[in-house]
């Protein structure tokens, strides 16, 4: 599990699974302290929590496609995907809602980083 891809799809596994956490754990605390976002519902506390179950699943696959082989590609496809659409998404939000705080900012240049270093990983795959 020592090559490249691997190591992309754990690092950045672990990465989102932390951010996972800080939309359902604790929905309200994190993202009031973080984000100054109000969760004072079940209904909007249920959707945070689906969102953290949803990132973590996708984890949890790119952590079986650093480890089995045959997973890797559709695993590093889903990652691109997934980072592409969260940075696709929030560079849509600044072009219709205007600029957000400096963090979402970060986060959209990170999404777009990962997006494209896993497509070329992907190539490189592909051309073995």
């Amino acid at each position: 599990m020592k090559n490249k891809e691997s190591i992309f799809l754990i690092f950045v596994g672990i990465g989102v699974f932390f951010v996972s956490l800080t939309y359902g754990v604790f929905p309200n605390t994190t993202l009031s302290f973080l984000y100054d976002i109000e969760v004072n519902s079940i209904n909007l506390s249920n959707i945070f929590r689906a969102i953290m179950g949803l990132y973590i699943a996708l984890v949890i696959f790119w952590i079986a496609g650093a480890k089995y082989e045959n997973l890797r590609i559709p695993a590093l496809w889903s990652l691109t995907i997934f980072m592409s659409g969260l940075a696709i998404g929030r560079a849509l939000s600044i072009i219709v809602d205007g600029i957000p705080y400096v963090l979402f900012i970060n986060w959209m240049v990170i999404e777009f980083i990962f997006a494209y270093l896993g497509f070329k990983l992907i190539r490189g795959l592909q051309k073995d």
